[in-house]
């Protein structure tokens, strides 16, 4: 995949004679004195987003509203131009720079929309809207993230071509080559009023689990080595080359840790691990963690200097601002202090720009999910999903399970029984009585997972269920129980808590994990240990995704390469109708001490 020489190179930052060299927040000299001669110095900055994730506009694709949480934040790129635009009309355009830690072109049904629907990759396909949108604002790069090969290779190279700045991948490889595949680094001068410019690098990293979960788009074809390692190759030749100030964009979050655990051998989380061992980094904007870190320091081992990292809340709830202050010394420039602070895009109004941009496309999206596909016979919710069995996770079992045993139909496989999992995607997704639209059935899977079938033993399906069920906060029997602080336990998240459909069993969250799954039953008899059974189960769990045991390791048996959420439409769709009562049972429940819980 040979490398394209302008978005690998960069570009010269725009100047003009009629930039705001004289603006408050423009270099100056300083006034500051070394050796009886005045200091000259530089302040620029430098704004970045993550896990953007196909949010353009501060809406909600699945309740057909405008977005709202809990903190009332507000999402989207069109809130994110009016701060960055805020923030050049400040600093001054030409001492900003604008860059992006990766997730960008899923996560929303516009750009779903725009990767299957009316897919980019047509022959006179369309421009994606987060190309539209962050060409608009003027992105200078942008790392890769895990999401951006959710839907195959094809796809993230048309979105690359689409782009006006690049992609950056230090360590997303050729196979074949081990050459990058991707843009390593982008480079640019930014111009000083000192006469001497400031030449910035900033190095892409993206994540190691990308080999696990996308790896039905990456095998053969891509491989992705630490973070770590490929830091300390690339930031030298960086600084060889003249950078002044080395910032990195890491598609990894800051705890060292990886919920692949030792499937491969590079940490899932390595941010602060980058800045910590890689001498030579000046900041670290971080991603895939989806959490808001407005400024940490690392102190990096080899140097004793400070390295700042700064991670903005996901889907363009937040803006970094990465503020930069340098001195001319000893010839060159030298960075004297680097501070990060975030901006909340609540503050802020959506730029008219940007929407009158993609204002069709929006609209278009709107009118595909909200095409009534089918009638349900009674309302379901996944409000209590995580803590007890409802229906709604009930039918994504149901539909799983009879996607598989008609795909095994006539197979050596058809009379083993089919078993399937389902996690709490969403606590917001909800069908209503009545009427169904495709937005209702999308919401139950945000995810564009498929489905396969592994098979396991029911031993082995115990110790999978114990594994799923360390999702519970270990609760002594006596007392009420608050669900609100019931679940998560150390920080395991809902898509990685499983509930398996055709089993009946119990989950006792007043022993330890490990020790918690009792009455392990199928057909009204204790689960023989031996016994095979096919499990249906979605891409990112059969491919290691949470660590759960045996299942990455097991015989597939089939695969298929539909998003489950378009199974699931597809089997509405055609059936016209969900009836509740075909598949809605409570058929495991959490209990202290053999007594329930709810």
């Amino acid at each position: 995949m040979p490398l394209n020489r302008r978005k690998f190179l960069g570009r010269t930052a725009a100047t003009s004679a009629g930039a705001a060299l004289g603006s408050a927040a423009a270099a100056v000299p300083a006034e500051a004195r070394g050796h009886g001669r005045p200091r000259r110095r530089y302040a620029f900055t430098v704004m970045g987003t993550t896990d953007l994730h196909g949010n353009v506009f501060n809406w909600d694709y699945f309740t057909d509203a405008e977005f709202d949480d809990t903190a009332h934040n507000d999402v989207g790129l069109a809130k994110i131009s009016t701060l960055v635009d805020q923030v050049r009309k400040e600093k001054g355009r030409r001492n900003t720079l604008l860059i992006d830690a990766g997730d960008t072109i899923q996560g929303t049904q516009l750009s779903y929309y725009y990767a299957r629907v009316d897919p980019i990759t047509g022959g006179d396909g369309p421009v994606h809207p987060m190309a539209q949108a962050m060409n608009a604002i003027g992105y200078d790069a942008a790392a890769l993230g895990n999401h951006e090969f959710n839907y195959g290779i094809p796809v993230l190279r048309k979105f690359e071509e689409q782009c006006e700045f690049p992609l950056l991948g230090a360590n997303a490889l050729d196979a074949k080559t081990l050459r990058p595949a991707f843009a390593p680094y982008w480079m640019t001068r930014l111009r000083t009023p000192c006469g001497r410019d400031v030449k910035v690098a900033v190095l892409g990293l993206t994540n190691p689990g990308i080999a696990i979960w996308d790896k039905v788009n990456v095998q053969g074809k891509m491989t992705f080595p630490g973070l770590e390692e490929q830091a300390a190759k690339w930031v030298p030749r960086l600084r060889s080359m003249g950078a002044d100030v080395v910032i990195v964009s890491a598609h990894s979050g800051t705890s060292g840790t990886s919920s692949y655990g030792d499937q491969v051998p590079y940490v899932e989380n390595a941010a602060a691990l980058v800045a910590e061992k890689v001498a030579g980094i000046d900041a670290i904007l971080v991603g895939h963690a989806h959490v808001e870190i407005p400024e940490s320091r690392v102190v990096n081992k080899e140097t004793g200097r400070e390295v700042v990292l700064s991670e903005p809340l996901k889907w363009g709830q937040r803006l970094t601002l990465f503020d930069f202050e340098l001195e001319w010394e000893r010839g060159r420039w030298q960075v004297a202090s680097v501070s990060a602070k975030v901006l909340n895009s609540h503050t802020a109004e959506e730029d008219p720009r940007i929407v009158g941009l993609l204002g069709d496309e929006h609209k278009k999206v709107v009118g595909y999910v909200n095409q009534t596909i089918g009638t349900c016979s009674a309302a379901m919710t996944a409000t209590e999903a995580p803590y007890k069995d409802v229906p709604i996770l009930d039918f994504i079992n149901h539909v799983q399970s009879e996607t598989v045993k008609a795909a095994l139909a006539g197979t050596e496989y058809a009379a083993l029984p089919v078993l399937s999992q389902a996690s709490c995607f969403s606590r917001t997704a909800a069908i209503p009585a009545g009427e169904v639209t495709i937005r209702q059935v999308a919401g139950l899977y945000p995810f564009e997972n498929t489905l396969e079938a592994r098979v396991l033993t029911g031993a082995q399906l115990k110790e999978y269920l114990e594994f799923s069920a360390r999702y519970y906060v270990q609760t002594p029997a006596g007392g009420d129980v608050d669900p609100s602080k019931l679940t998560n336990a150390d920080n395991t998240p809902d898509y990685n808590y499983d509930a398996v459909g055709g089993l009946t069993y119990e989950i006792d969250i007043a022993k330890a994990p490990g020790s918690r799954i009792a009455k392990l039953s199928f057909g009204g008899k204790p689960i023989d240990e031996k016994a095979q059974f096919v499990l249906a189960v979605n891409n990112y769990r059969a491919s290691g995704g949470g660590n759960f045991p045996h299942v990455a390791s097991a015989k597939q048996v089939w695969a298929n390469s539909e998003e489950i959420r378009n199974t699931i439409i597809a089997w509405v769709q055609a059936e016209r109708s969900i009836e509740v009562s075909r598949f809605a049972s409570v058929d495991w429940k959490l209990t202290r001490d053999g007594v329930p819980v709810f």
